[in-house]
């Protein structure tokens, strides 16, 4: 996520980190180069002056010239006015009603039903109802109806061909089948026109939404905060959800819509998959943008992987020895579920997504799906001939599954003399 942005400010970083006094010259070339890296990922201009104001006046009062470690402190206000200008503070759903109703609202092709869906993955303990609100769109109710059968959740059938008595026929069948929740899919248009706007004005008349949220695309930039900016002022927007982050987005939209239109971001879109949605955390993305990594968030996913893995089953093979492949299949499989293995290491500090080779990985898992369930309960039988076999059938050859072989029981063993008598978590990337 925000990669570009990210290797422009690491730059910037190591400038800042590399002087040993810092005066007022150096700090309006440091100023300078940020504000260039704000408009180059197409920030707001308002926005980008006002950054630097803030922080040259924050950078003022620090006394830069007497510390002994000036970058730092530079480095730190950096840090707090980036977490200001992302929102200070996380917003999510606060579910106080039942049930809770989420308008999404927004332009055509943002990608607002994958995104109906996917907030319904992620609230699925709260019962959701999904309500298709595009009548003159029937290729928008089939695909909502696709996405529901994926994501196992019940979507309401389109009435009368309206989407007002839709969205009443939804509330009804809410309150008396027990749905805490109720995300309704609206139209959506080229522009933003008055037609576009009355017909959500007569839907949030009967749906009377909790949460109007507006889904924009993130690679949009300016684009999608002139959006948030129209949608707040005639219909009220409480938050919103930016997708396609998983691009080579350049952070405009994220950088400049909490200040320029006044409307805090809930979610970002990392990916394609149903459960490619994560709530925002401001001073998280800060640190990521810095090259500080996002270590709370990465730990978050490895305690769902870890829910996933007999941990205890797996901590005794380890003690005995007997890992095998079908072992270290799993868990490739539960660390795919996690996202992408580059954008798991570019959570960890100092590590960058482009760092990662993920070509290897996937070549291991071919020549792991190439052999017979016997071999992977037992690699100590995988012979020469068996070894041949292999690698025809994964595309790579008798020397990668020589390696991939060494690296398999030098591991192993490791492993072993590690985890006697000590607790041993899932190692995922030991391979």
């Amino acid at each position: 996520m925000l990669e570009g942005l990210i290797d422009r400010f690491q730059l910037v970083r190591r400038r800042i980190l590399g002087y040993g006094t810092i005066t007022e010259r150096e700090l309006d070339g440091i100023l300078k180069d940020i504000k260039l890296t704000l408009l180059e990922a197409d920030v707001n201009y308002k926005v980008a002056k006002r950054f630097i104001e803030e922080l040259k006046n924050k950078c003022a009062s620090l006394e830069l010239a007497k510390s002994l470690k000036p970058g730092d402190l530079v480095i730190k206000a950096v840090f707090e006015e980036l977490v200001q200008l992302l929102g200070s503070s996380t917003r999510g759903i606060e579910f106080k009603k039942t049930p809770l109703v989420i308008s999404l609202v927004g332009l055509q092709g943002v990608g607002k039903t994958t995104t109906a869906a996917k907030l319904a993955v992620k609230y699925k303990q709260k019962n959701p109802l999904l309500v298709p609100a595009d009548a003159k769109r029937p290729a928008a109710v089939e695909q909502l109806t696709l996405l529901g059968k994926r994501a196992a959740v019940i979507v309401c059938t389109l009435r009368e061909n309206s989407a007002v008595a839709t969205v009443a026929h939804a509330r009804e069948i809410a309150e008396t089948q027990g749905h805490g929740l109720i995300i309704i899919d609206t139209a959506g248009r080229l522009h933003i026109d008055e037609d576009l706007i009355d017909e959500l004005r007569k839907i949030h008349r009967t749906a009377t939404p909790d949460y109007t949220v507006l889904v924009a695309d993130g690679m949009s930039g300016q684009d999608a905060v002139n959006q948030a900016s129209a949608f707040n002022e005639k219909i009220g927007v409480d938050g919103a959800i930016l997708t396609k982050m998983d691009g080579d987005a350049r952070g405009g939209a994220a950088l400049s819509i909490r200040w320029a239109a006044d409307v805090p971001i809930l979610f970002v879109g990392t990916s394609e998959n149903l459960d490619g949605l994560e709530q925002f955390y401001p001073d998280r993305v800060a640190q990521r943008i810095l090259g500080m990594g996002d270590l709370a968030t990465l730990v978050d996913r490895v305690k769902g992987i870890e829910q996933q893995i007999d941990q205890q089953r797996l901590r005794q093979k380890v003690v005995d020895g007997d890992l095998n492949f079908e072992d270290f299949l799993q868990q490739m499989k539960a660390v795919k579920k996690m996202g992408s293995l580059g954008k798991l290491a570019a959570m960890i500090p100092g590590v960058k997504e482009s760092d990662v080779d993920e070509d290897e990985l996937r070549k291991v898992e071919a020549m792991i799906n190439s052999m017979t369930q016997k071999e992977r309960l037992k690699p100590h039988i995988i012979d020469g001939s068996r070894k041949r076999r292999i690698a025809a059938g994964s595309g790579t050859t008798v020397r990668d599954v020589n390696q991939l072989l060494k690296q398999f029981f030098y591991t192993r063993d490791l492993l072993k003399k590690m985890g006697r008598g000590k607790t041993t978590r899932a190692m995922p990337f030991k391979f």
